[in-house]
């Protein structure tokens, strides 16, 4: 049986450029790039290759002196051909040359059968230096989890309802041993009252990658984004108080940890979206962690004056043309840079536009035209100014906080507000829909991590 928890709050954000159920397998990258700034709370990463040395798939490249036990290690095989510093000698990248047929480190192999009678004190090791364990999230702060911590319970959304976000049945067909496979050994690590929760879409078909899932308990949600983000799930299933531990995983790394159990591989391979306006033929590409995304590119962008993202636009982040897919990256999404001006009665705020809009006040025509699919550029409309108390926060974030109080608590520095007003419960892609919708044009994100980090290290 599962439950059905209906969210009325929320907004949906419907472009142009989803991409079609098409996948291109035959394009491979060049290099690859490992980047410390893709994981959230990193310290000092110490880097345990040299430039010129040949690595095979899953060969440790860096860890982090905080968390020695966790590698990170190389999606593909190749040659490190760069080690990029900056400031202080801050590591910025580890770039590899990806060889066309790719040679995987070997670990241990298991068959279904024998993963029932694996322990803990085995699968540990393996988890750890094969660097599937960095798929491991934990709440709060979002960082990945320390290995000597026990969680209260595991959470994994099975859909995304970001703006034009892959679709999880199509990037994950035909992996359902694996899935199983690594659900089974997140059981085996964890207590035996740790319960496994997967977040459903109950507008969608349960998957046959999802919906026979065993020993997991199903949550189905209904709603508009942000009912995808696991964040605001965990908020209505098993909220987080302070002291306790949850732990989150997107589908692709139990899926991991299950070909690293079953194959003996740490297998880097994923299929991502390549979606937005600006792009002639959005469709799904097969590729890497980390991978150059020039190949897939050119050719498919109408237009120079572009911007690339590797994300979505609410959380994703900013890379050149020849830029690198980020670690934890489904899509890659491409919009016009929205640098140009505009005359506020032909084209601004006053201008009978259909611009998409939450405010009835700005974009009454896309209100009354809700699922139309719209171009949207990078533009803000507007310069960063004084909060505004409008209301808009609390009728896009389906939590039960208060989104306004908690920002004015992190800018005040007040940490028993902070506490009491749910900072253990949230990350940046929670507050993502607020920043989109605020008429003061804060860095709401930013805030968020400050506070986060202001929590940390308290």
């Amino acid at each position: 049986m599962s439950d059905v928890i209906r969210l009325k709050k929320g907004f949906d954000i419907n472009l142009v450029g989803k991409a079609e159920k098409r996948l291109i397998d035959n394009i491979h990258p060049d290099t690859v790039a490992l980047v410390p700034d893709d994981f959230v709370g990193m310290g000092r990463p110490k880097v345990v290759v040299q430039e010129g040395d040949l690595v095979k798939a899953g060969t440790p490249i860096f860890f982090d002196k905080s968390m020695e036990e966790v590698m990170f290690t190389s999606p593909v095989s190749g040659e490190v051909v760069e080690i990029k510093r900056g400031e202080k000698r801050k590591l910025l990248e580890v770039k590899i040359l990806a060889d066309k047929q790719i040679d995987y480190l070997e670990f241990e192999r298991y068959t279904v059968s024998q993963l029932a009678s694996l322990t803990k004190e085995e699968i540990m090791p393996e988890l750890l230096r094969s660097g599937v364990w960095t798929n491991i999230i934990q709440r709060p702060y979002g960082i990945i989890a320390n290995p000597q911590d026990t969680p209260k319970a595991i959470f994994i959304s099975t859909f995304d309802s970001s703006p034009l976000a892959p679709d999880y049945d199509f990037i994950f067909k035909g992996q359902e041993q694996f899935f199983q496979a690594g659900i089974d050994v997140l059981k085996k690590i964890v207590p035996h009252n740790c319960n496994i929760y997967l977040g459903i879409n109950a507008k969608a078909e349960v998957s046959k990658i999802f919906g026979g899932t065993k020993n997991v308990i199903l949550k189905k949600f209904e709603g508009k984004h942000p009912v995808g983000n696991v964040g605001v799930q965990i908020h209505h299933v098993s909220p987080i108080n302070k002291g306790e531990i949850v732990w989150t995983l997107n589908p692709y790394g139990v899926i991991q940890i299950g070909k690293l159990f079953l194959n003996g591989e740490y297998d880097a391979s994923k299929i991502i979206a390549l979606v937005g306006s600006e792009v002639s033929s959005p469709q799904y590409y097969k590729t890497f962690i980390g991978a150059n995304i020039e190949k897939y590119v050119k050719g498919n962008i109408k237009n120079d004056h572009v911007r690339f993202i590797s994300g979505n636009v609410l959380t994703g982040h900013k890379i050149a043309s020849n830029g690198h897919l980020g670690f934890y990256d489904h899509q890659i999404t491409v919009i016009p840079e929205g640098d140009r001006p505009r005359f506020v009665l032909s084209d601004g705020w006053l201008a009978p536009t259909d611009r998409l809009s939450f405010h009835r006040a700005f974009g009454l025509l896309s209100f009354l035209n809700p699922n139309k699919e719209r171009v949207l550029d990078t533009s803000t409309n507007g310069e960063e100014r004084a909060f505004v108390v409008t209301g808009t926060y609390e009728k896009v974030l389906p939590m039960d906080i208060l989104p306004m109080h908690l920002i004015k608590a992190i800018l005040a520095n007040d940490y028993d507000a902070m506490e009491a007003l749910g900072i253990y419960e949230v990350i940046e892609e929670d507050f993502a829909l607020c920043e989109f919708v605020d008429v003061a044009k804060q860095d709401l994100q930013a805030i968020i991590r400050k506070g986060i980090n202001m929590i940390r290290e308290s």
